[in-house]
């Protein structure tokens, strides 16, 4: 699914990097602990947090993910904005919560990975 499609599902404001909305996802997550995302998420992912602190932009880049959406209309500060930027990560800001907007990309063709356990 191409990064425009997700905004426009979720109705979405780009707050970093518009320039990238023709680039593909092949997965989502929805996650407020980064230690999930580091653990499960492979790369070319969307993270949908409510999370909003640096370590989200740096998370989602050791994971070779390409896109951050910000849940409940939260916004992330202009240090993590430019960090992402440095990165090429594109950054949204949807009004939706967590629930709705995993159930919409869902619904819409975006599936999450299987969990392997040990």
């Amino acid at each position: 699914m191409k990064i425009g499609t997700i905004q426009q599902l979720l109705n979405a404001e780009v707050l970093c990097c518009p320039d990238e909305m023709d680039r593909h996802v092949y997965s989502a997550c929805g996650s407020d602990m980064m230690s999930d995302v580091l653990a499960y998420v492979k790369d070319q992912a969307v993270l949908l947090t409510g999370l909003v602190n640096p370590q989200v932009i740096r998370t989602a880049e050791m994971m070779d993910m390409v896109c951050i959406v910000f849940v409940r209309s939260k916004r992330p500060s202009l240090e993590m904005i430019h960090l992402a930027e440095d990165n090429g990560l594109v950054l949204m800001s949807t009004e939706m919560r967590m629930y709705d907007a995993c159930g919409t990309l869902y619904t819409n063709g975006l599936v999450g990975k299987a969990v392997k356990h040990a």
